[in-house]
């Protein structure tokens, strides 16, 4: 496994990490437990989870399975979706932020997160009370870096302005929907956080396993699929244009003796500012799967040959 500086931090982070939205909700805590330690034998650090995945199970989990093995990996979560209807039950408050991350420290049986990150934007709170908030927690020792996810590039910069005008700690990376199927990112996010020293980590690299190759347009969605099981997935990823930018990948991958999942995680890393992937794991056979595509070293000429086949819409 390799690693990379986690933006212009002194943190080390598993070029390839494990989202946890699957914990408590397709992995029971046994399960879990068997992912979780599969991807530490495999070198893998990095575990992106939140608040709200499996309804707080996800945390709970994760925090069991790492008991005893808790100095061995980067813990990553987040806070500011909504949890319950009240009022005060969403966003990114200083009341929110700090209540959240005592109920995160409980259910993760730690007593800091390496990665606090804001979920999303929040339009209704001062983005100056969110920072002083965080950076309260970083003072505190509950939190080392803070991040930030689903976030505009103009978001993004105006939080970083924020705290280096008031002295808050910054942002030290941003999460954007980032794929072969889906390269938004590439016109305003990706250049700023490369300008700004601002690490990269992409969700849905395989675009709800659009980019393994499972799913095919003459046939119904496997059994278990997610595509099966949730058809906002299925009507947002399986359209035309990407089944077809799935078979010229898949004729360009398979005479070099990779998988297309391989491929998509493996041009995400030689993007610019990236510096974890996150890819969901069911099973331990999958995070060996998603380990082996750090291997993969694309040269620049083939990181462009690649995006050719799959331009921006």
């Amino acid at each position: 496994m390799k690693y990379r500086r986690l933006g212009t931090s002194g943190l080390q982070v598993s070029v390839v990490g494990v989202g946890c939205n699957n914990f408590g909700r397709a992995c029971d805590a046994a399960q879990t437990a068997r992912v979780v330690h599969a991807a530490l034998d495999q070198g893998v650090t990095f575990f992106d989870t939140a608040e709200i995945y499996g309804e707080t199970r996800s945390e709970e989990f994760l925090g069991l399975a790492l008991e005893g093995r808790r100095d061995r990996a980067v813990i990553a979560t987040k806070v500011g979706w909504r949890v319950g209807p009240g009022p005060n039950e969403g966003g990114a408050s200083r009341r929110r932020i700090l209540q959240a991350i005592e109920g995160s420290l409980r259910r993760l049986r730690t007593d800091y997160v390496d990665l606090y990150q804001l979920h999303q934007w929040d339009p209704d709170t001062p983005i100056e009370e969110t920072l002083a908030a965080l950076d309260t927690l970083v003072r505190q020792g509950k939190v080392r870096y803070i991040g930030c996810s689903n976030f505009a590039a103009w978001q993004l910069v105006w939080g970083l302005w924020t705290s280096d005008r008031r002295g808050f700690a910054p942002f030290v990376s941003v999460q954007p929907h980032y794929s072969l199927l889906h390269r938004e990112p590439e016109a305003e996010l990706l250049p700023a956080c490369q300008a700004l020293g601002v690490g990269v980590i992409p969700y849905f690299p395989l675009a709800a396993g659009m980019l393994t190759g499972k799913y095919r347009e003459d046939a119904p969605p496997p059994p278990g699929t997610r595509f099966e099981a949730l058809e906002r997935l299925r009507v947002r990823f399986a359209t035309p244009r990407n089944f077809a930018i799935v078979r010229a990948l898949e004729a360009w991958v398979q005479p070099r003796g990779h998988t297309l999942a391989e491929l998509a995680v493996a041009w995400l890393l030689a993007r610019p500012a990236v510096c974890t992937v996150i890819t969901g794991a069911t099973t331990p056979e999958q995070i060996e799967a998603n380990a082996r595509a750090a291997d993969w070293e694309l040269t620049a000429a083939e990181v462009e040959e690649v995006a050719a086949l799959a331009p921006v819409a």
